[in-house]
C-alpha cells in the first residue's frame, strides 16, 4: 500500500466473494490504513455488516439508507485517499462503466 493512502473507503458488492472483505479489511488495518466500508444491501446477505465494524473499528454504511445520501456519501468520499470496490460484481461495473449512481 502506497504511504499517501492511509484512509480507504471499502465498497462491497452483493457477490459470493463478499466474505473476502473481511480479509480485505483486516489486511488494510493491519498495514496501518484507517478503513470505512460501505455494503450495497446484497453485499449484507453474504457478509455480516457487524463483522465489517469490528474489523474496521468504524460503522458500516449501507448504500440503501436514505440518510447517508443527503451528504454523507460525499464526506466519504472526499476523506478517503483510495476507494477501493472488492468484490465488483459485472453489474457494478456496467453501471460504473454507464455512469448510473442508483437504481
Amino acid at each position: 500500500m502506497a504511504k499517501s493512502a492511509r484512509r480507504v473507503a471499502l465498497g462491497v458488492t452483493g457477490s459470493i466473494a463478499a466474505f473476502k472483505a473481511a480479509a480485505i479489511v483486516r489486511g488494510l488495518v493491519k498495514r496501518g490504513a484507517e478503513v470505512r466500508c460501505i455494503l450495497t444491501p446484497n453485499a449484507a446477505r453474504f457478509v455480516a455488516p457487524l463483522s465489517l465494524a469490528v474489523l474496521s473499528r468504524h460503522a458500516v454504511a449501507d448504500v440503501a439508507d436514505p440518510s447517508l445520501w443527503e451528504m454523507a456519501h460525499l464526506s466519504l468520499a472526499s476523506w478517503a485517499d483510495l476507494v477501493l470496490v472488492a468484490p465488483a460484481t459485472a453489474y457494478f461495473l456496467a453501471r460504473l462503466a454507464a455512469g448510473f449512481g442508483s437504481q
